[in-house]
This record gives C-alpha cells, structure tokens and sequence, in this order.
C-alpha cells in the first residue's frame, strides 16, 4: 500500500462516530451510560500504522469483530469509573493487546480516554527493535493485559497525548522525511509501559563499544539530516537497547537517546546557520527533527549552544536580535 500521512480531529456528538474510534477498524458500539455523548476523536495516519485517540464523557459497550487482520495496542488514558476489556480490568495506562483476526469486547462504564495503535504484525520487529519480547511477532499472537507503573506509566501517556497534540497543531510537519520517527516516537510510549512489566532481559552480549559505536555512526551518516530513533537503530543493527546503553556509556558517558537528540540539535543549528533569508523558520526545523514541545527544544538549544535558535538563525540572515 503507498504511503499516506493523516492528521484528522473532530468533535463527537453521538455514540455513532465510535464506530471509527480506531483509523481503518470498524467498531460496534453501544452507548450504555445515560446522556448526551460528547467526546474528541484524533486519528495519525503513517502508511498502514495509525495513532487514535478518543475521549468521551458517558459509559460505552465497544466490540470488534474478527475480519481485522491488523494489530491493534491500546492503552487506558483516563477513566472516571471501571473499565474492562474481556476479563481485564483495567487500571490506568495499561496497555491492551487486541491480536489480528480476534473478536474483542469492552466496557467502560463512565467517562474514559484511550489511544490506539493499529498496523500490520510483521512490523513489530523493526518498531519494537532492541527488545527480545516485544519484537517477536509470537509476542502479539495472543490477546494480552500488561500493567503499566504508576510512574512511567503517567509520563508515557502524558507523552503520548503531547505528541498528539502537537501534531494536530503542525500538520505539514509531518512529512515522509520525519514520518518513521514519529511513528516511532509514538511507538516507544506504549513500549515504555509494556516493557516495565516485564522481568529483566539477561540475554544479549555487548561487543566492543567503540566498534559498536563506529556501527551506529556509520548508520547515522547514510540516514543524513533525516532524524533516526533509537528503536531504529537497534532493529538496524540487531542489537538490545541495554546493550546500545551500555556502549555509549562507555564512549560518551551518556545515552544513546541524549546522545541522538544532541545530534539532532546540531543538525538544526547548522540549517538555522546555513539557511537564506526567509526560507525557513525556528518551527519549521524543529518540527522536522522530531520536536514536538518549542519551549523544551529551546531550552535544550540554548544549554547546548550558548543562545537561542532564533539568534542563530539571526545570524544567518544578519540580524542578531531576531526571536522566536
């Protein structure tokens, strides 16, 4: 299937535009609480992987029927009463597996809040790369719970709907060059939560960290001013990410997550630098690199750099006191 990106947001009012509460799955729904439904509904589209999000402000009876042959991974965002999933109960930022091809039925019986992602089985390997479990497609074969830490659990969902939210905002930042991170970005938030309820991985051998390092380099280079995530990498290079952990540690004495993002604020410093009058903005880059929240990247810049983007980019224009 060609590529396509999406951003749509729309206002609920009726039970009825649940049937589309997952981009590209049909949703029987049935509205059980007693009320006008209001709601939001936010659809991502990536290729064949999609991020829903929706909310909604009356208890729900949502079934799936079995004719999907897409994963989908869900995970419980806000929730005023119960909410169960087949014999779940879910608690908070749990994470739900529904596998391709398997009827599914849920009930939340007040006021919740869900994302959703959807795409084909066969891309877990690369999405989940650098995890053993998670990246074996046996892994999402069977219908699953897993139960998120109260801590990492928050901030993932937190980090979720701000990426959302952000690209609802920029629309046109998300291009065919930035796609993969994205989706990758908004990948790790549910791996973060699936991942802090599994046992420690004592597999995998750490080979030396500087012809590690050189590997990853070498990678970096060929992808160009284009951002990598981490998940890349380690599918790439078919390494665990404890052990790309390890690595840098040992060369730079700082992850491999800091060290890319690092790269990335030295490849907008460049742009902003390099870039003729009026042909670019401090947003615009950012949003190409993978920075969904301005105020952090300049803060981030700033403690890198020694100054804001917006006088880099001032520079190049020759007006220093340009700002953001």
């Amino acid at each position: 299937m060609g590529q396509f990106l999406l951003v749509d947001s729309r206002k609920l009012d009726g039970f009825e535009g649940l049937h589309e509460a997952v981009h590209g799955s049909h949703v029987d729904v049935m509205q059980i609480g007693r009320g006008r439904l209001r709601g939001s509904l936010s659809h991502v589209g990536i290729g064949d992987f999609s991020l829903s999000i929706g909310a909604f402000n009356v208890g729900m009876r949502t079934q799936r029927t079995s004719r999907d042959d897409k994963l989908i991974i869900g995970m419980l965002l806000a929730a005023e009463q119960r909410v169960a999933h087949w014999s779940f109960d879910m608690q908070l930022n749990d994470v739900l597996v529904i596998p391709p091809r398997l009827e599914h039925d849920g009930v939340f019986h007040g006021a919740s809040a869900y994302a959703a992602m959807r795409f084909d089985l066969d891309e877990v390997t690369s999405l989940f790369g650098g995890e053993a479990r998670l990246s074996d497609p046996d892994t999402w074969r069977g219908r699953g719970h897993f139960r998120a830490d109260p801590t990492t659990g928050s901030a993932a969902s937190r980090r979720l709907v701000r990426i959302m939210s952000h690209l609802r905002t920029h629309k046109d930042g998300l291009t065919p060059s930035t796609a993969d991170f994205w989706k990758r970005s908004i990948v790790e938030c549910v791996a973060a939560n699936v991942m802090s309820s599994q046992p420690p991985d004592g597999t995998g051998w750490l080979p030396s960290a500087r012809r590690l390092i050189r590997r990853v380099e070498d990678y970096l280079d060929d992808a160009g001013t284009r951002p990598v995530h981490v998940s890349e990498i380690c599918a790439a290079l078919g390494v665990s990410r404890r052990t790309l952990h390890r690595a840098f540690q040992e060369v730079f004495g700082l992850g491999p997550v800091t060290f890319l993002r690092h790269k990335r604020l030295c490849t907008v410093h460049s742009i902003l630098r390099d870039s003729p009058p009026g042909s670019t903005t401090v947003a615009a880059q950012a949003m190409q690199q993978g920075f969904y929240e301005l105020g952090r990247f300049a803060q981030y810049y700033a403690a890198m750099f020694g100054e804001r983007p917006s006088q880099t980019l001032g520079f190049a224009i020759g007006n220093e006191d340009s700002t953001v």
